[in-house]
């Protein structure tokens, strides 16, 4: 059972900048560097939206709310994505979760348990 474990969370004046990481557990390297990895978020009642997800082969795409405020990398060997967001404003307070996707899909998908986000004014 793969475990995903967010972290950097916390809370930041808008205009500033966080760098979340997602790391896996309980999954080989291979399997991880295999799998896509995404990043979501989901604000006071609203549904869980995608933000930036990473490919195998480390193709990138991101959501057009963070589209060139966001980077999405991966580090296979530490079995960590990162999320770096940057210029920060108060809509993108909410939980963010990453997502694990592996290559098989009767292995299932993973998500984390969730890392709180807030901006303020």
């Amino acid at each position: 059972q793969v475990q995903l474990v967010e972290s950097g969370g916390g809370l930041v004046q808008a205009g500033g900048s966080l760098r979340l990481s997602c790391a896996a557990s309980e999954t080989s390297e291979k399997i991880f560097e295999m799998s896509t990895i995404g990043w979501y978020r989901q604000g006071p009642g609203s549904q869980r939206e995608l933000l930036a997800r990473i490919s195998a082969g480390g193709s990138t795409n991101y959501a057009d709310s963070v589209k060139g405020r966001v980077t999405i990398s991966r580090d296979n060997a530490k079995k960590t994505v990162y999320l770096q967001m940057n210029s920060l404003k108060l809509e993108d307070t909410a939980a963010y979760y990453c997502n694990l996707l592996p290559p098989y899909p009767y292995l299932g998908e993973y998500w984390g348990q969730g890392t709180q986000v807030t901006i303020s004014s």
